[in-house]
């Protein structure tokens, strides 16, 4: 039976919050910003589009595609690498799983970060909602992911990451496991629990190594 697992990217395989916080810092000493309001306002997720308002709201001068590109090449830059992470996805591809990255977001920014944290070369698919046209927690884009995968959600399949809805509960009502990524955080609770919980995604793949490999 073929045994996959999707991880999620943002603080699940590498710590968007850190890359956002450090670049909002240099990018608000550059333009005299305050730097909480751009961390609120890019918290979620950010899109070219997310750049056109907040150009006029802080009265930038430069073109929105400009702000968008800096945003994307300075965060990739922000993201640090996490070569224990690196070696579990390879120990898990020597050990026969298929892996895949699923992320929502826009595509750019996103394999940006992935190159930048060293990701590529460890996982057999990278799927990004803004290419495939859907986003978790829609049942869609986990079948997308795991088909990309080689596998299907019927097999041996895993969903690992930090969103309640997201990752766990879009992973499950698409047939598949999962871990969940608390950072401490206690469960919110509700109708459905992960099957395994961790704080660091380290540990969720040395759960996966060891107690269902």
């Amino acid at each position: 039976m073929q045994r996959l697992a999707l991880f999620d990217l943002d603080n699940t395989l590498l710590n968007r919050q850190w890359a956002l916080t450090e670049w909002a810092s240099d990018f608000c000493v550059i333009h005299g910003l305050a730097e909480a309001h751009l961390v609120d306002a890019l918290q979620e997720r950010a899109y070219p589009a997310t750049f056109e308002r907040l150009r006029h709201e802080l009265v930038l001068e430069e073109p929105a595609a400009q702000l968008w590109g800096h945003y994307v090449t300075g965060i990739a830059a922000k993201v640090p690498r996490r070569p224990d992470v690196i070696e579990g996805l390879e120990q898990m591809q020597a050990a026969r799983w298929r892996l895949g990255i699923l992320t929502n977001g826009a595509a750019d920014i996103q394999r940006a970060k992935i190159a930048a944290a060293g990701l590529t070369g460890s996982v057999d698919a990278i799927v990004i909602s803004e290419e495939i046209g859907a986003r978790k927690p829609e049942a869609d884009a986990f079948h997308v992911a795991v088909a990309r995968c080689g596998g299907t959600p019927w097999e041996e399949g895993w969903m690992v990451g930090d969103g309640v809805d997201t990752d766990i509960r879009g992973g499950s009502a698409a047939g598949l496991r999962t871990i969940w990524i608390s950072g401490s955080r206690p469960w919110p609770g509700g109708d459905v629990a992960p099957d395994h919980v961790t704080t660091d995604v380290r540990q969720a793949i040395d759960l996966l190594l060891t107690e269902v490999s």
